[in-house]
């Protein structure tokens, strides 16, 4: 069985929102680092955002102002909220969790994707 479960992906237009959700293990939703990823067609993976157990949230530049990183600890449930998308956000989205607190830290694992957890994906496609 998955750890790592995401939902909420789909197609839309420039300009509109999604958002995506991502239900670890109860186990792993108390882990210090959680976050979302993407890969587009022919590139590389890149961080979106991560979060670590005090909220403290990093965000990449290209969605800075625009994606929040929200966790509803009730549901024991990580979302990505993503606002004025556009056609460069475009990309499979992929919730990961945990990390080696001797090896990275929760910002430094946005850059270099260092994540033990990682769910299947799920896609997001915006038109312009």
């Amino acid at each position: 069985e998955a750890l790592v479960k995401e939902s909420g992906g789909g197609s839309v237009q420039a300009g509109e929102s999604l958002r995506l959700s991502c239900v670890p293990s109860r186990l792993i939703y108390t882990d210090y680092c959680m976050g979302w990823f993407r890969q587009a067609p022919g590139k590389e993976r890149e961080g979106v955002a991560v979060i670590d157990s005090d909220g403290v949230t990093t965000f990449a530049d290209s969605v800075k102002g625009r994606f929040t990183i929200p966790k509803d600890d009730s549901k024991n449930t990580l979302n990505l909220k993503m606002n004025s998308l556009e056609p460069e956000d475009s990309a499979m989205y992929y919730c990961a969790a945990g990390i080696d607190p001797f090896s990275t830290t929760c910002p430094g694992a946005l850059l270099t994707g260092g994540m033990d957890h990682w769910g299947k994906g799920t896609l997001v496609t915006v038109s312009s």
